[in-house]
């Protein structure tokens, strides 16, 4: 794996909402792609992985979930967003990032862009194993 990947969920409109402001915002060599577009196996990650958070896997097979995974993004890119990326990895910073990562996972379908899509249980979205 020559660059680093940033996976996040495709079914939420929320996360893809993200993932186009890091698109159009974040300058940053690693690939931003939707868990669902992803070659997991190549990455070390599981579907369940990545509906339960944000996913960064580094050049050399490392990886880090949720705001870990952002703090990694961030500190990738260029720019002001690296000490954006650094701070995020402050003790104090992260202990606060991980219960505020989780509030918002499991409130994203109310966070602007998201759908109701992002609230139903992973086999129940439209599009995969459950009802449409």
């Amino acid at each position: 794996m020559a660059t680093a990947t940033f996976v996040y969920d495709g079914d939420c409109a929320f996360c893809t909402r993200c993932a186009e402001f890091i698109a159009r915002r974040i300058p940053t060599d690693a690939q931003v792609v939707p868990w669902q577009f992803a070659d997991l196996g190549r990455l070390g990650l599981t579907e369940a992985e990545c509906d339960e958070a944000v996913r960064w896997v580094a050049p050399d097979g490392t990886s880090a979930a949720g705001p870990d995974a952002i703090a990694a993004l961030l500190s990738s890119s260029r720019g002001g967003w690296r000490i954006a990326g650094a701070g995020l990895r402050f003790a104090p910073v992260r202990a606060a990032a991980w219960p505020a990562y989780r509030w918002v996972a499991r409130n994203r379908h109310r966070m602007p862009g998201g759908t109701a899509a992002c609230s139903l249980p992973r086999g129940a979205r439209p599009g995969r194993d459950g009802p449409s």
